[in-house]
């Protein structure tokens, strides 16, 4: 007789099985350190998700048997700095001998973004051209002396900020030196109540940012607690100066504006001399520099301080609203009629397709397909496929709140939109931060995650969602979740995300690639809030046209006469050869 209990041998049969998810912090030296987002965090794919995965590119569990190569090697490089001794010494000099590191791995760390590119790279370790050494400057006094000095000696210039960039414009595509501004220039410096403004430098990361802003009676002697309004999902991650650098947008956007919207003035340092703009909120003196600086991703100086507008802290007073719509198409008008009704804006507003809506019904919430809810739903006329979430929040004083609400929820009602209170939208606030995690566990199984996003006016927006999700479609395999998520009374943005599992990289590029050029054949820009980059480099001239290019690389030449801020493309903005 065997003495196995029956009981134990038919749980075993019933267990499923789950891929061996990664839980071990990459080892400190190691690419798989850099490349992922963050080190000490994880969040792996649910079961539904798993599931969904195997459905959608046919894979069954033995193709999670066995991970693909994760990066755990550690980094090292087969060429030395270019800088003479004498160079380094100079830097050295000006920092102090503890903020200059020559070692292969700074040297990788502090030339690299977040982008899908560089993962995937350096996932097999393979680096391209690296700076000579990275340098960490303790104040905007170090950085003009360091500036003058690459200047005279033509040595290039990266700024490294948080290194969250998605669009490969930390290329150190001609060496030089990696300016890493996170490391000691992090603080806000000061807090006017009666300007309402926070007087920042350009390394201090969100979460440093708001807490600081939210404890400002403490820290500074405010009268009020103050947030900074602006949570993009790299909120964790991201700098205050990359927000600027890149035009960048938070999901509460729709209220308080995107980041050309919140920085007031800026100091910034050039090859040809230091620009400190203006805080005054209302001028008539020509065209701005200070918005000519904003975007400019590093390639006409670097921004040593930042005045932003901060906003009055009263989270108590957060409304929460979230409906769901019959089609895409009453999802977008009650949206419009939101950004236009002229009643007060909400925070965050998002709509989702109906592909978008349906994984995340199914992956969101649990144990929904055939719930009484989904039965509900159903009954009421909203059909899979078809139906379309909307989410949003209301901040500000309290009656505004609850007004901004009550009036969105009308306008919802209108238009055929059914309520689910505020559940769902606290649903996506658990994740709106922590998703990005789980990108390495897919790589580990050659599963591509990846976002394209664009600006869209009105008139254009259907035109637009449905010719790039015509060309993704025909493509096999092809997830497509698309959003909309910072809005305007002209437009709103589409948002992309991609899954797939192609035979290898370049397939996948190719595929970006024909997006993008679907993306601007249909009327939107080549990006909304990611910046350009190299990445989008190649668009901007077809995208902008000739004479705004030439408008662009006039200043840089004025602003970098050498060629040293950032070389390599980004923006396309490096100096062309005459022709003869």
């Amino acid at each position: 007789m065997s003495n196995m209990d029956p009981r134990g041998e038919k749980m075993k049969s019933l267990k499923r099985f789950q891929p061996d998810w990664r839980e071990d912090v990459p080892a400190a030296d190691s690419y798989r350190s850099i490349f992922k987002y963050d080190p000490n965090k994880f969040k792996h794919p649910s079961t539904g998700w798993y599931e969904m995965f195997k459905s959608e590119f046919a894979m069954t569990d033995a193709d999670f048997q066995e991970r693909q190569p994760g990066g755990d090697e550690r980094v090292v490089l087969d060429r030395k700095p270019r800088l003479s001794e004498s160079q380094v010494n100079a830097f050295r000099r000006i920092v102090g001998e503890e903020n200059v590191a020559t070692d292969d791995y700074s040297r990788v760390k502090f030339s690299h973004g977040k982008s899908l590119d560089e993962a995937l790279a350096l996932r097999v370790g393979k680096v391209g051209r690296v700076p000579d050494l990275a340098v960490h400057p303790r104040n905007k006094e170090e950085i003009a002396e360091i500036v003058k000095y690459c200047n005279a000696e033509r040595i290039p210039i990266i700024t490294y900020g948080a290194g969250s960039g998605v669009v490969l414009g930390m290329r150190a595509s001609e060496g030089g030196i990696a300016l890493v501004l996170r490391t000691h220039m992090n603080k806000v410096l000061s807090i006017s109540d009666l300007n309402q403004t926070a007087v920042v430098q350009p390394g201090i990361i969100g979460p440093d940012y708001e807490a600081a802003l939210n404890d400002a009676p403490r820290l500074f002697g405010s009268t009020r607690s103050y947030t900074c309004g602006y949570f993009p999902q790299s909120f964790e991650l991201a700098s205050v100066g990359g927000w600027i650098a890149t035009l960048g947008s938070g999901q509460a956007s729709t209220y308080y504006g995107d980041a050309c919207d919140i920085v007031l003035s800026q100091e910034v340092v050039t090859p040809v001399g230091e620009i400190k703009t203006k805080d005054i909120p209302g001028t008539a003196t020509g065209p701005k520099v200070n918005d000519i600086l904003k975007g400019s991703e590093g390639t006409y100086g670097i921004l040593v301080e930042a005045t932003m507008k901060i906003f009055r802290y009263m989270p108590e007073n957060t409304q929460r609203f979230s409906f769901m719509f019959p089609s895409w198409e009453s999802t977008v008008d009650a949206a419009r009629e939101i950004m236009q009704g002229e009643f007060g804006l909400p925070a965050v507003l998002r709509i989702s397709d109906p592909e978008e809506t349906e994984i995340g019904l199914k992956l969101k919430l649990k144990g929904f397909t055939g719930s009484i809810l989904d039965g509900l739903l159903r009954r009421r006329g909203f059909i899979p496929m078809q139906r379309c979430l909307c989410i949003g929040t209301v901040e500000g004083e309290e009656g505004y709140a609850k007004h901004v609400r009550k009036m969105a929820s009308r306008i919802a009602r209108s238009l055929g939109g059914m309520s689910l209170t505020g559940y769902a939208t606290r649903q996506w606030e658990h994740g709106r931060y922590s998703d990005v995690h789980m990108r390495e566990d897919l790589l580990d199984y050659s599963i591509i995650i990846d976002t394209l996003e664009t600006g869209v006016t009105w008139e254009n927006l259907h035109r637009l969602h449905g010719g790039v999700r015509s060309f993704v479609k025909r493509r096999p395999g092809t997830i497509c979740m698309t959003h909309a998520s910072h809005f305007y009374p002209q437009g709103t943005n589409l948002y992309f995300i991609f899954m797939m599992r192609p035979k290898d990289a370049e397939e996948f590029f190719r595929f970006r690639e024909g997006v993008v050029d679907r993306m601007v054949e249909h009327g939107g820009s080549i990006s909304h809030h990611h910046g350009i980059g190299t990445m989008f480099a190649p668009w901007m001239e077809p995208h902008l046209g000739r004479e705004q290019m030439e408008v662009l690389r006039a200043l840089k030449k004025h602003f970098d006469p050498r060629n040293i801020m950032n070389p390599g493309g980004v923006l396309d903005l490096d100096p062309r050869e005459e022709a003869d």
